[in-house]
């Protein structure tokens, strides 16, 4: 049985190498955290690129929240990333009605087509997730959730991703996770798992990602 995925936030390429020294199985590459996580320049992805060989799986936000503003623009964007060899990408956008707003993730999937994608933690912050689910699972290319379960964190959210783990799209559980959440989600089905503050000293996001912390989750991990 293939083993359980663990993905890693990095912001720069001496994270990913930390990540990937400690094991992860991929990265999911941010710039900004402050912000939510958004789109990293081409010159960072392409030094992470050099730096690993694992999967890097690059964000496209253009600002904090859910809402896409500028589809144009990001798609440019998105291709410039895709231009510079990226073929993995994390997206994910609400319209005002907090629905999954399939016209703006339309308008950027042409640029990265054929990539795997996930949809990222706007799913945890939809006014209808069943409804939100059942869109998502018609989307060219997507992969893959990151969801806490709803839009606290895997602690309250864990009766849902293990409700929802075998179910459309593979649930990659992340939103404050925690080593102790790992048994009761494994157990349930789920085998993707998402971390970033949790492999930084004192979950600092100004600090560096420490591949003994990294080591550590995947001990963890089924």
């Amino acid at each position: 049985m293939p083993r359980s995925i663990l993905e890693v936030i990095a912001l720069d390429a001496a994270d990913a190498r930390a990540a990937r020294d400690g094991g992860a199985d991929r990265v999911e590459l941010v710039a900004d955290m402050r912000r939510q996580g958004l789109t990293p320049s081409v010159a960072t992805f392409s030094a992470v690129r050099e730096a690993v060989g694992i999967p890097v799986r690059v964000m496209l936000r253009a600002a904090d929240g859910y809402a896409l503003s500028d589809p144009g623009a990001l798609a440019e964007a998105a291709a410039g990333l895709r231009a510079a060899g990226a073929d993995e990408f994390v997206l994910g956008f609400l319209d005002a009605r907090a629905a999954v707003d399939v016209a703006a993730v339309e308008a950027v999937l042409p640029a990265i087509e054929g990539c795997p994608w996930t949809f990222h933690r706007a799913l945890d912050h939809a006014a209808d997730r069943a409804a939100a689910r059942r869109t998502l699972a018609g989307l060219p290319g997507l992969d893959c959730v990151l969801t806490a379960g709803g839009p606290a964190t895997v602690q309250e959210g864990l009766a849902t991703l293990a409700a929802e783990a075998g179910s459309g799209p593979r649930v990659l559980a992340g939103g404050g996770l925690r080593r102790r959440h790992v048994p009761a989600l494994a157990a349930a089905g789920v085998d993707a798992f998402h971390t970033g503050s949790a492999v930084r000293p004192d979950g600092r996001w100004d600090a560096p990602v420490d591949p003994a912390l990294v080591e550590a989750w995947r001990a963890a991990l089924p």
